[in-house]
């Protein structure tokens, strides 16, 4: 009888483990129908209704593209001298592509083309049927400049310093106008660039040259107020013209002093001629004197200056003048040359791919769009699968 109980024992306890067995299974079932309906609701259900507005509600958009770099002017000396011809060598600015980089995203093309081509209309005719790739017109000129940003694709290459833009619009009109818009206007920006550097390049030159100019001007001035005040034109030929009458003097009392020495040597001592001689003598003496005098400290010279102050102020004067002119000489061929090189190195735009009229459509890339939304989604709701289950566990 012990031994029946026994044999019976583990077969109740089988049939009270048996009736658990529907409960968690239930449970299971019910826990994979909710990660089902989730998956349905979050990743297929926007799936679906992405893929519907793309292929029903989304307009065709149309890629035009221009791809230029800044070049720069320059001339080779060598052809110069040999004919005078000028030679397109293609140098880039390592600074400019920079700029104009920066000036492709800014708000000030922005504005530019939207006055010009009215941009708000272009990319927003079709704002009702296709509210999200198409602009708001309601927009303010910061909304507008971040649209412009997401349809206007501006490729640098830092290397060969080479810009490609890329527009994209709603017409393949549309499109070509913008991109050509936009290399105008940073043709006109390059070329006030260059303005600005020939401004540069020439601003000390100029500068340097009406200085030297308002020297010159103003030691010319001087030597005329000098000549006016003093009536001599050149003192130094002036005070040449004088030592030759002092030559000239000196050589009468030579020929005065020997004449009356011969005469006293034939005449008696009362002869008149004796006396009248040495009146001569003493005559071109005191006149001597007198001309040397005027080279002195006294006032003898013209307007009662001495010539020693005259010749002292002149070379003064003179020697300001030639320094002057030198300057002028030295300032100006600087400026020449300064302008010369900044005409010479003239920037401007050079496209090797011009805008043109696209033929078909190749945006929005619309099973590409579907893949990238289908993806994020996946991830999203495996990421709130694991914290479910991770919750579940902890429980």
């Amino acid at each position: 009888m012990a031994d029946i109980q026994l044999t019976n024992q583990p077969h109740r306890s089988a049939k009270a483990r048996h009736p658990q067995r529907p409960a968690r299974t239930r449970g299971e079932r019910i826990t994979r129908t909710l990660i089902l309906a989730s998956f349905l609701m979050i990743v297929i259900a926007p799936t679906a209704v992405w893929a519907w507005y793309l292929w029903a509600r989304a307009q065709d958009q149309y890629v035009s593209t221009v791809s230029f770099s800044v070049r720069k002017e320059e001339s080779d000396p060598t052809l110069n001298l040999l004919g005078g011809l000028t030679q397109l060598t293609g140098s880039t600015s390592a600074s400019d592509p920079d700029i104009l980089y920066d000036f492709l995203h800014s708000q000030d093309i922005v504005a530019t083309i939207n006055a010009d081509l009215d941009l708000v209309s272009r990319f927003s005719r079709f704002h009702e049927i296709d509210p999200v790739f198409s602009y708001d017109a309601s927009g303010s000129l910061e909304d507008l400049t971040d649209y412009w940003r997401e349809q206007v694709d501006v490729d640098y290459d830092s290397s060969s310093k080479l810009i490609t833009l890329s527009v994209m619009a709603f017409s393949p009109e549309d499109a070509r106008d913008i991109a050509q818009a936009a290399f105008d206007e940073s043709s006109r920006t390059i070329n006030r660039l260059s303005d600005i550097a020939r401004d540069d390049a020439t601003r000390f030159s100029r500068g340097e040259l009406q200085k030297a100019q308002e020297r010159l001007t103003r030691a010319r001035q001087e030597m005329t107020s000098f000549r006016m005040r003093t009536q001599i034109v050149d003192p130094e030929a002036d005070l040449a013209g004088q030592m030759e009458v002092l030559s000239g003097l000196q050589s009468q009392l030579v020929e005065a002093m020997v004449a009356q020495d011969t005469l006293r040597e034939t005449a008696r001592e009362d002869d008149p001629r004796v006396a009248q001689g040495q009146r001569r003598i003493n005559a071109i003496q005191a006149q001597i004197a007198a001309e040397r005098a005027k080279f002195g400290e006294s006032d003898q010279g013209p307007n009662g200056e001495s010539y020693a102050q005259l010749v002292a102020e002149y070379e003064e004067l003179a020697t300001d003048l030639e320094f002057a002119e030198t300057t002028y000489r030295a300032a100006q061929a600087s400026y020449e040359s300064a302008l010369a090189e900044g005409q010479r190195q003239s920037r401007y735009l050079a496209a090797h791919i011009a805008p043109r009229t696209a033929e078909s459509s190749v945006l929005p890339d619309r099973p590409m769009l579907v893949l990238k939304a289908f993806g994020m989604l996946l991830l999203g709701w495996g990421v709130l699968l694991l914290c479910y289950y991770s919750i579940r566990e902890r429980r």
